[in-house]
């Protein structure tokens, strides 16, 4: 914050706030305001900042909505996924205390709930269309990996051994 006295009680530049209702200030107004920092001209400077702040943060909105409209996959719930995590990180964000976190803990809440329905379903989903492997079908897997295996290594200690190193991974699981 600058505060300068005006060289010419008529410049254009002087604080417009009349002292007790009798004389005019004498500082320079604030940049982008019509009063000196001593009559909230300060003010002006920081709503312009905020102001900023807001429009780039619409801006990158616009640009990451852009890119998910124009992606091939959109249609996926995967991506649904991402864009209500992409949503809660923003609202956490944009948080700047405990205080404004707990403000908006209902709607932060509500976007958490739609967020696991929707993993939940998108699980559902993928399971039907036979996208995600059982501990079943991951031991046929391994299975068919060991056959291939032994075409290519004659030692039948070395592929036990190979065998049942797998079988003890696959029992982790």
């Amino acid at each position: 914050m600058k505060w300068e006295r005006v060289e010419d009680l008529d410049d254009p530049q002087r604080c417009q706030s009349n002292l007790q209702g009798r004389a005019q200030c004498k500082n320079k107004a604030s940049e982008g305001s019509k009063f000196c920092p001593a009559h909230g001209g300060h003010r002006a400077r920081i709503t312009k900042e905020k102001e900023s702040m807001r429009n780039y943060q619409l801006s990158k909105f616009k640009a990451r909505a852009s890119e998910l409209s124009d992606s091939d996959g959109i249609n996926s719930l995967k991506d649904e996924v991402g864009l209500l995590r992409l949503l809660i990180e923003e609202k956490i964000n944009k948080c700047a205390d405990k205080a404004e976190l707990l403000l908006i803990s209902g709607p932060l809440s509500d976007l958490i709930m739609k967020c696991a329905t929707l993993v939940e379903k998108c699980h559902k989903l993928e399971f039907k269309l036979g996208n995600l492997l059982d501990k079943g079908k991951i031991i046929q897997v391994a299975q068919i990996i060991v056959n291939i295996i032994s075409n290519h290594i004659d030692d039948t200690d070395l592929l036990e051994l190979i065998s049942e190193e797998i079988n003890t991974e696959l029992g982790e699981i």
